[in-house]
């Protein structure tokens, strides 16, 4: 395996990192019933999550948003930073608004509540691990409720959408539904390449940075909706 590159063969491999060990361990026992997904290492803080990122390159980081000596978001940084081929999954509650707004600038590849389905937490995983995003869809309701800054309502949102291409916003429905690039290739009969030449030109259009941001506003638009 390359040193500057996450593996991505065989199960997909996580890094877990949550200040609580039973929250760990439930979320552990949760993973490991899928044969497909292998969790490497646990770590109780930010800072030991980077370090163990860096060391075992997994394809997915899940990390809690509140963790002492560096937080969730920050960790998150600091891997897109040093290991960017490994995606992070957020943990977050409903008590952490401010923080999930936060993230959204800064290149999460998703959002889980702790108290969501179990099956959302393998969903997850799966998603952002083949380069989708991924929205619990009691965060992706809360979000829109919310609004923000950079996150309009339906009617703007819709404005927002008008000129994009029919494929385009095809293309932007399958983000917001957790689809990967393959995946979207795969329901559109389009090589992987096209669909990235649509993304790029659909994040230029829309003004997001990532594929969270166009989800959420695919979202608003209602082009998808929450579910669940």
């Amino acid at each position: 395996m390359n040193a500057d590159t996450a593996d991505t063969a065989g199960p997909v491999r996580v890094v877990l990192a949550d200040d609580e060990a039973m929250i760990r361990a439930g979320v552990r026992a949760i993973l490991a019933t899928d044969p497909g997904i292998e969790v490497v290492a646990e770590a109780g803080d930010g800072r030991a999550a980077v370090e163990l990122v860096r060391a075992h390159r997994p394809r997915v980081a899940l990390l809690d948003i509140r963790m002492p000596r560096l937080d969730g978001l920050s960790a998150a940084a600091e891997i897109r930073r040093l290991v960017p081929e490994t995606a992070t999954l957020m943990l977050t509650t409903f008590g952490e608004d401010d923080h999930v707004a936060r993230a959204l600038g800064h290149g999460a590849s998703g959002f889980l509540l702790k108290a969501g389905d179990p099956r959302e937490l393998i969903a997850g995983v799966h998603a952002v691990a083949d380069g989708g995003a991924y929205l619990s869809p009691q965060v992706a309701r809360r979000v829109i409720e919310l609004g923000g800054e950079r996150l309009a309502r339906r009617p703007v949102a819709r404005d927002r959408l008008a000129g994009l291409t029919e494929r385009e916003r095809e293309v932007l429905a399958l983000v917001g539904a957790g689809l990967s690039n393959a995946e979207i290739a795969r329901r559109l009969h389009l090589v992987e390449g096209t669909v990235k030449s649509y993304l790029t030109s659909v994040f230029t259009r829309l003004e997001v940075r990532n594929r969270v941001q166009a989800a959420i506003l695919a979202y608003e638009a209602g082009l998808v909706e929450p579910t669940g």
